[in-house]
């Protein structure tokens, strides 16, 4: 699938070759070319994320002012981002467009034959022409079978009239660029393995090997370049930006290395109009909303010396005792209202009692001392499971009990009548008690009379 979707940009990076005759300007017109085509994505993509940031502050005052209530904060939100006519999301998607490019590109640079050129890949297998013919010249490589392809073009190019009568579709390249052979790989191990002695060998080594380096660090100007001109127009930076900055050109230059340099170049090229894109776009970008930020200003100005206006008029109107109910507020909206405050309240409730915790209570109800069948009393039984017999021990245990149930947030004086409530009660059940008794005992009086 991959190698479907290559072959376009193959063949326009050919076209460009036979245009300009150099295959590193090829590389970097090609560039140019996904820079273009990319343009209005990429436009649309940086208006987005500066309207994004630009709205962070009045995000942040909907946040202090509907913080209790998230249902209410998603929807003054989300009226926010329609009203600005701005999608959070769409900033991210256009961003993603430049990494398939790339992977079609090294598909077509590492195929040059088959994609570049579109050669059939039966005449490079074993039995085909072309592989016949590289095996009777002597072909041999030690490069690895994923560029093979590569070497198999240079060495065509070399005997290109050996080969120009197995297919018309073949062409003499040339991966030349500045005397850098722009389909070798770039190797680690060129500082302490090269011959120092012969400049013919270590000069064209040394460039190659500067193409990754080179790679990084245009890479990093531009991402502080572009973070710099973000926070110079008001934009906020985004967490974990800073270490992304880093993290992205150490991957460019292992990239750089481990594939052919022509991916090098292009990804300079391509880092350098981004550049230049992102400086031309972000003052683009910052006179326009500026002037839209004017505007919106001097709309809320108006919008608020009317309501100020309405809001004199309705205190007039209250102190007149003219003021009627607006028999066009629905009942609906009204309970909605209703709804909103009241959970608004709840939520600050809980913010101010969230410190206070309950003692944990086995019997699920108030102890009192002598609640018959109410209270529970852990501390009834002994630890042979014997019932306690000292009445002192339950009074004790029962005072304790009853001490610790008084919430610690009431005065003293609340503490004091919250006692005496527990005795009257008491002495209110007692004397219950007793008169039931005394009644008891009349009634038996009489029957033996």
């Amino acid at each position: 699938m991959l190698t479907t979707i290559a072959k376009p940009f193959g063949v326009l990076l050919m076209w460009l070759y036979e245009f300009c005759g150099n295959y590193g300007l090829a590389v970097i017109l090609f560039a140019l070319i996904v820079k273009l085509i990319l343009l209005p994505f990429q436009m649309k993509s940086k208006k987005s994320m500066m309207k994004t940031s630009r709205l962070q502050p009045l995000i942040k005052e909907l946040e202090k002012k509907h913080g209790a209530n998230k249902q209410k904060y998603n929807e003054e939100v989300a009226k926010l981002y329609k009203s600005e006519k701005v999608n959070p999301m769409s900033g991210c998607l256009w961003t993603l467009l430049p990494f398939p490019i790339l992977l079609a590109l090294y598909q077509a640079i590492r195929m040059p034959i088959t994609i570049m050129m579109g050669v059939s890949a039966e005449l490079l297998s074993e039995g085909g022409a072309i592989f016949e013919m590289l095996s009777k010249l002597g072909f041999t490589t030690n490069i690895s079978a994923t560029y093979q392809q590569i070497a198999q073009s240079q060495f065509i190019a070399e005997h290109f009239d050996s080969f120009v009568s197995i297919s018309d579709k073949l062409r003499q390249i040339d991966y030349g660029f500045l005397g850098v052979n722009l389909g070798a790989q770039p190797q680690f191990s060129f500082l302490w393995s090269t011959d120092w002695s012969n400049p013919s060998v270590w000069g064209p080594g040394l460039a190659l090997f500067i193409i990754p380096i080179l790679s990084g660090v245009i890479t990093f100007l531009s991402t502080r370049i572009s973070t710099k001109m973000n926070a110079g127009s008001g934009q906020q930076q985004q967490p974990g930006s800073g270490m992304m900055n880093i993290i992205m050109p150490l991957f460019t230059i292992y990239i750089a290395f481990v594939m052919p340099a022509a991916l090098g170049i292009y990804w300079i090229a391509s880092s350098l109009f981004g550049m230049i894109q992102d400086i031309i776009l972000t003052k683009h970008y910052n006179t326009q909303m500026d002037a839209d930020d004017a505007i919106r200003l001097e709309t809320e100005r108006l919008k608020e010396a009317e309501l100020e206006a309405k809001r004199a008029e309705t205190e007039k109107l209250k102190q007149e005792n003219r003021t009627v109910a607006n028999p066009s507020t629905s009942k609906k909206k009204q309970q909605k209202v209703e709804k909103q405050q009241k959970a608004e309240k709840s939520v600050e409730w809980e913010k101010k009692t969230k410190g206070i915790v309950e003692e944990e209570n086995p019997s699920g109800v108030g102890e009192r001392r002598y609640a018959r069948g109410r209270a529970y009393n852990p501390d009834r039984f002994n630890d042979d499971g014997e019932p306690v017999d000292s009445e002192s021990e339950i009074s004790s245990a029962s005072d304790s009990d009853t001490s610790a149930e008084i919430p610690a947030a009431v005065t003293q004086d609340a503490a004091d009548s919250y006692e005496d409530h527990i005795d009257d009660s008491d002495y209110d059940e007692d004397s219950e008690y007793y008169e039931d008794q005394d009644d008891n005992q009349f009634d038996d009086a009489n029957e033996e009379d």
